[in-house]
């Protein structure tokens, strides 16, 4: 199997993916292709993988198109066998509930980002950034009460490790482990997996 993944270095769901392809031992068959995702200029290079031009985006080599994060992940994980998704009920609901919540964490953040860094500071709406904050942190309180175990490596651990990994990248003052030391303490111990460690985000 081999994939051509658009790629960026500093993307929480383009970690994602690459996380599980280091767990499930693919990340040599990925053919990383850079890219500069941008949700105002564009990058129509990613078009040919993804008509939203949004990273991840990635090509099977059999010419199977896969986007976003959701479907790379679960993708690699069917072709290896790789357990990452699991079959058994409710575990594999409990596993995509936690992917949802730290994707839709990561979406709330993200629009924060886009609305201080990308808006001309006059039309900035500090009400919507408020509301992103309020999701934000409601959804950091919702993770803190649904810890995975410490053997827990599905896709849900994978998913919320990597979007706290990101608010430590970007969002340096929200200071997301006051009021949650488990929480803390369990990213603490995932992000020492060799996978986390290949995959930091950089700028």
């Amino acid at each position: 199997m081999k994939l051509s993944l658009y790629w960026g270095s500093a993307s929480p769901f383009v970690r994602k993916v690459m996380v599980v392809a280091h767990e499930l031992g693919l990340e040599n068959d990925i053919e990383i292709l850079d890219s500069a995702a941008n949700p105002v200029e564009r990058d129509t290079r990613i078009q040919a993988f993804n008509p939203l031009a949004k990273v991840p985006a990635a090509r099977a080599d059999d010419g199977t198109l896969l986007y976003d994060s959701r479907v790379i992940c679960e993708y690699l994980d069917t072709m290896s066998n790789g357990g990452l998704f699991p079959l058994p009920l409710p575990a594999r609901w409990t596993a995509l509930r936690r992917q949802a919540l730290a994707d839709g964490l990561l979406d709330a953040a993200l629009l924060i980002r886009y609305e201080t860094l990308l808006r001309p500071k006059d039309r900035q709406w500090s009400l919507w950034v408020e509301k992103q904050h309020e999701k934000l942190n409601d959804a950091l309180t919702a993770m803190a009460a649904d810890i995975p175990a410490p053997d827990c490596r599905d896709i849900g651990a994978i998913s919320y490790a990597c979007t706290l990994g990101w608010l430590d990248f970007r969002f340096t003052e929200l200071d997301w482990r006051r009021g949650r030391a488990d929480l803390a303490a369990w990213h603490r111990a995932y992000e020492a997996r060799p996978a986390m460690i290949a995959t930091r985000p950089r700028a």
